[in-house]
C-alpha cells in the first residue's frame, strides 16, 4: 500500500531512515517532536510511504516548492528516496516516486527534482528508469 505518511507512523519511518546514511535513531524530545508535528502539518511536505506486512518498506519525500517563474508554477523536490534492504526489487521505491509524481501533477508544477548522493551505476539507472534524467541541468551542492 502506497499513501502519505500518519502520525503512527514515526518509528517505522525513522527504522527506515537509519539505513540512510547511517541516520541514528533521533530521541524522540520535545524538539524532534516538534519538527514532527511541523512536517505533518505542512500541506506542502510530503512524506510517502510504502508499507508491506505492516511495515515501512520505503519511503521518499516530495515538497512542493512555490515559484514566481514558470508561470507562477511551483516546482517539486524530492529527497530521502530509500527502501528497507529486505524489500528491495519489488519496485516499491518506484511507486512512492510515482505517487510523489501524482502529487507533483496535482499541484500544477512544472517540473520535479530529484538529487542523489550516489554514484552507483544501477541507482542512477533506477532513477532515470523512474523517468528523471542527469542531462538537462547541473546540481551544486553546499554543505551547511
Amino acid at each position: 500500500m502506497i499513501r502519505e505518511i500518519m502520525n503512527e507512523d514515526y518509528e517505522g519511518l525513522m527504522k527506515l531512515y537509519m539505513q540512510l546514511h547511517d541516520n541514528p535513531f533521533p530521541e524522540k524530545d520535545s524538539k524532534v517532536e516538534a519538527l514532527w508535528n511541523r512536517i505533518l502539518e505542512d500541506k506542502d511536505h510530503h512524506i510517502i510511504v510504502a508499507v508491506e506486512d505492516g511495515k515501512i518498506a520505503a519511503s521518499c519525500v516530495c515538497v512542493i516548492i512555490p515559484n514566481l517563474t514558470h508561470g507562477q508554477r511551483p516546482y517539486a523536490l524530492i529527497e530521502n528516496v530509500i527502501t528497507d534492504e529486505a524489500f528491495r526489487k519489488r519496485g516499491l521505491a518506484t511507486a512512492c516516486l510515482n505517487y510523489a509524481r501524482e502529487i507533483a501533477v496535482r499541484e500544477n508544477c512544472y517540473k520535479m527534482m530529484l538529487l542523489t548522493g550516489s554514484k552507483e551505476e544501477s541507482t542512477l539507472k533506477f532513477y532515470e528508469q523512474a523517468g528523471y534524467n542527469r542531462k538537462d541541468k547541473t546540481a551544486f551542492i553546499q554543505w551547511i
